[in-house]
């Protein structure tokens, strides 16, 4: 803490930990790998925005559960028409040091993953720009054009967050020892918590407190002083 009041980040590892190259890379995307929540922006356009906002604010300190606020939220985006969604998707714009982060793990051989409570449409979009290997994320369910306000398919939530990281590990071939994930809000947690190296970017203050390596200060792409 002392360290961070004059601006500066800072890993303490033993000899050990700083010989096991993480070679497992896990994101959140929504004000981690991206500068904007996605729900809040689809919310302004639905016209709920400060209601959509003040629930995500509540969930990602931890005080709501994550699950229950995301079907409140999503809801509240019934009618909204699928054009809006593309129209949003063309100003999300990377947080810094994202594109030289991810291009410089594909030429690593690292593996790159997204797990996201967020929304696939924008997640494939930025998995087709940055080429990160999996995508775990929720779907919005749309008919004729529009969104219903309910979602699809498995949830993404603080759990399956944690899960996936051994799911992709395992397909991989890849020791837990050597898995780095990176979050900014409560339902990160789980999943920072059961990391190698879990990374809070930026983050929430119930979310710093919990983990043991903090990006406050710097870039995303700092992470790759972390490779041999």
């Amino acid at each position: 803490d002392q360290v961070e009041r004059i601006g500066i980040d800072v890993f303490l590892q033993t000899a050990e930990e700083a010989r096991t190259c993480p070679r497992l890379f896990v994101f959140d995307l929504d004000s981690t790998l991206i500068q904007a929540e996605v729900i809040d922006e689809l919310a302004k356009l639905a016209g709920v925005g400060d209601r959509v906002s003040s629930i995500t604010e509540r969930a990602m300190r931890g005080e709501i559960d994550f699950r229950a606020a995301l079907a409140e939220r999503v809801a509240l985006l019934a009618g909204l028409e699928v054009s809006r969604l593309a129209e949003l998707q063309r100003t999300i714009r990377f947080s810094t040091g994202v594109e030289t982060l991810m291009k410089s793990l594909r030429l690593a051989g690292c593996t790159t993953v997204v797990v996201s409570g967020g929304f696939g449409f924008f997640a494939r979009c930025a998995q087709q720009r940055l080429g990160f290997g999996y995508l775990f994320c929720n779907e919005l369910q749309v008919v004729d054009g529009k969104l219903t306000g309910a979602l699809v398919g498995p949830r993404v939530d603080a759990e399956r967050k944690r899960t996936a990281l051994f799911e992709v590990a395992h397909i991989e071939g890849i020791s837990p020892s050597h898995i780095l994930a990176v979050g900014d809000g409560a339902n990160d947690i789980p999943m920072l918590a059961e990391a190698a190296v879990g990374v809070a970017y930026r983050a929430k203050p119930v979310v710093r407190a919990s983990a043991r390596y903090r990006l406050t200060f710097a870039t995303l792409d700092s992470l790759l002083y972390l490779l041999d």
